[in-house]
């Protein structure tokens, strides 16, 4: 006999999570999830270039709770119930392996999105969730006899437990039929996203990037330092993105207007890479600059860099005038972008804001507001940098919503 029945909304990562581990604690359990699209798990199939970044190979909890410029100490707490080893645990055990690259992003040893969408496609088969697509939400109602979830085109859904994970939301209104539960959000704000530099001459090297570049926003603390590429359209990588992130709020609030100051060479500053230079001209002097590229850059970032600056084809670095090499040190050093608007890619969108995490228990993922709701994943106020850190979150939320709920 089915005794209770959790209705969870969002057929994402954090979605998915919840509803079949909340399925498999609780076989008593009937478990309905609703998709307001055609297409579940949309995230988790383009992640990572297709290939799903589902966590990342952390050493401990505050080292990965760092990577979230919101919701660090809720993530934290979060952490300690299920953790970066507790999600490579689930997937092995069910015949998904996953292993960890160089910089940290762990992704399923097939290199294949599809893998972790047919594991979780397969644990809601096996343990009888049943799925509803393009069932949108209009009202969520709160009764003596639990919940009433009233669907866009008319039909009403009854549940004795509710588990929001509806992802984030580009505009506050989106999330009215939250704020009519009495919950406050945090406006939604786009993270993660890439710099549009118009007109700028670099956007002709699209396709060439960096191992390595520092990054800092003229007029704010904000800088990163890591991979950078160039696009037809500005600048994007790892670095962009992390910096996107940390500057969600201050760069929205700036319009996405300001200028960023690259150092294409942060072993050096204006000061030592003269002095390099100046070891340079007598170790390099008969060799011509466009030949010799001694910085490890692409070649053809040198060759931009060194016609920006004014130094022709045949100068040499014995002959490389004073005010050319000024032009050069500051080029490689301290290189200014104007930036005017952003780029977000609509699979991939993160956004930084939702519901106010002091009225969700970490612990529990229960409302504080009114018992017998849930959330998890990006609904929250809650965002990582680029690099499995939000799909961490996600799982953790749901399997910590869904453990609570299997209790009850």
């Amino acid at each position: 006999m089915v005794n209770k029945r959790l209705v969870v909304i969002g057929g994402g990562a954090a979605g998915f999570f919840c509803a079949v581990n909340a399925a498999r604690l609780h076989t008593q359990l009937e478990v309905i999830l609703i998709e307001k699209s055609s297409k579940l798990l949309s995230k988790v199939k383009v992640s990572g270039g297709g290939r799903c970044n589902v966590t990342h190979n952390a050493p401990d909890i505050p080292y990965m709770s760092k990577r979230y410029p919101r919701g660090q100490h809720f993530v934290k707490k979060a952490f300690s119930r299920f953790f970066v080893q507790d999600t490579i645990a689930w997937f092995k055990e069910r015949g998904v392996a996953l292993k960890a690259e160089a910089d940290g992003r762990m992704f399923p040893v097939t290199d294949n999105s599809q893998t972790i969408i047919d594991c979780l496609l397969r644990e809601a088969d096996k343990y009888g969730v049943k799925i509803r697509m393009n069932a949108a939400v209009s009202e969520l109602v709160s009764g003596s006899k639990g919940w009433e979830i009233r669907l866009q085109d008319g039909d009403t859904l009854k549940a004795d437990l509710v588990c929001v994970a509806a992802g984030g939301y580009a505009q506050l209104e989106k999330f009215a039929w939250l704020q009519a539960i009495g919950h406050q959000i945090e406006a939604p704000m786009p993270s993660l996203f890439t710099f549009n530099m118009p007109d700028n001459p670099i956007t002709t090297l699209m396709g060439v990037s960096v191992e390595e570049a520092h990054v800092k926003i003229a007029g704010t603390k904000l800088q990163e330092k890591g991979p950078l590429l160039i696009t037809h359209w500005g600048m994007s990588g790892p670095c962009i993105l992390r910096l996107s992130a940390w500057g969600a709020r201050e760069l929205g609030a700036l319009q996405y207007q300001f200028t960023a100051l690259i150092n294409w060479l942060p072993a050096f500053n204006e000061n030592s890479l003269r002095d390099e230079i100046q070891g340079l001209r007598f170790s390099l002097g008969g060799q011509k600059m466009h030949h010799k590229n001694p910085f490890g850059l692409p070649q053809r970032l040198w060759q931009f860099f060194l016609q920006q600056s004014g130094i022709g084809e045949d100068i040499r670095w014995a002959d490389m005038p004073a005010k050319e090499q000024h032009k050069l040190i500051k080029y490689l050093t301290a290189m200014l972008c104007p930036v005017k608007g952003k780029t977000t890619f609509k699979e991939e969108f993160v956004t930084c804001g939702g519901i106010r995490l002091s009225e969700i228990d970490p612990a529990t993922m229960e409302s504080k507001l009114a018992p017998g709701l849930f959330f998890a994943g990006e609904v929250m106020d809650v965002d990582g940098i680029t690099g499995g850190f939000n799909f961490q979150h996600a799982w953790t939320s749901g399997w910590i919503a869904a453990s609570t709920i299997a209790e009850r």
